[in-house]
C-alpha cells in the first residue's frame, strides 16, 4: 500500500524487452533504500513494481505485459515518481492507494493559473463515475484532489511544491497518465450492488 505521496523522481536507466514483457532498472533519484530488501514493493509512476535487485543507488524491476498493457508504459530515460509502500507507522499524508493502476487518463487542458496550475484530465469512460468533486484520485501515482467533475473531465489544482516534486510539471496536453481511483469508491459500488441485489431477493 501507497500514500501518494512522492518521495523522489527518479529515472529509467536501463529498460530491456523480454517478449511481452519488460525489466528495468531505475535510478532512484536519492530514494533511500537502506530498509528496502528484494521482493519489496515501490510504485513507479503509481504503479506498484517489486524489487528484485538492489544497489545503493537503483533497483531492478520485472514488468508484466499485463501491467504494460493496462499503464501509459515506461520510456528508457524517462523521468519517473517513485514511492516506497508505506509502514503502519508512517503519516497518511495522501490518501491509501494500492498501486494497481484503473485506466490511463489523457491530459486536456494544462496552463499556470496565478501561482499553481490547473490540470484538466480526460478520464476513461469506464472510470468517469467514481470520481467526485473533493474527492481523491491518483495520477501518475500522485495522490490529489479533485476540484471539478464534468463528464469525463475532471481538474485539478497544482500548487509549485507539488510540481517541484513530482514529474507532473512535464505535462501537457495530450499527455497520457496512470490514474487510480479512490478505492473507496470502489467498494461503495460493490455494496450498492450488493445492496440492490439482496433487495430483489
Amino acid at each position: 500500500m501507497f500514500t501518494g505521496i512522492i518521495q523522489s523522481v527518479g529515472r529509467i536507466h536501463e529498460y530491456e524487452s523480454r517478449g511481452s514483457d519488460a525489466r528495468m532498472v531505475i535510478e532512484g533519484g536519492g530514494l533511500d533504500f537502506s530498509d528496502v530488501g528484494v521482493g519489496d514493493s515501490i510504485a513507479v509512476n503509481g504503479v506498484c513494481l517489486t524489487a528484485v535487485a538492489l544497489t545503493p543507488s537503483t533497483f531492478t524491476v520485472d514488468v508484466s505485459a499485463e501491467t504494460l498493457r493496462c499503464t501509459e508504459g515506461f520510456a528508457p530515460g524517462a523521468e519517473v515518481n517513485l514511492e516506497k509502500a508505506m509502514r503502519p507507522i508512517d503519516r497518511l499524508g495522501g490518501h491509501i492507494v494500492s498501486g494497481h493502476v484503473d485506466g490511463v487518463g489523457t491530459v486536456a487542458h494544462f496552463q499556470q493559473v496565478g501561482e499553481s496550475y490547473l490540470l484538466e484530465v480526460d478520464a476513461p469512460a469506464n472510470l468517469a463515475r467514481y470520481i467526485a468533486a473533493k474527492g481523491s484520485i491518483t495520477v501518475q501515482g500522485v495522490s490529489l484532489t479533485v476540484n471539478t467533475v464534468e463528464g469525463v473531465r475532471f481538474s485539478i489544482n497544482l500548487i509549485p511544491h507539488t510540481l517541484a516534486k513530482t514529474t507532473l510539471k512535464h505535462l501537457k496536453p495530450g499527455s497520457r497518465v496512470n490514474l487510480e481511483i479512490d478505492m473507496v469508491a470502489r467498494y461503495v459500488e460493490r455494496l450498492t450492488q450488493f445492496m440492490n441485489t439482496s433487495d430483489k431477493d
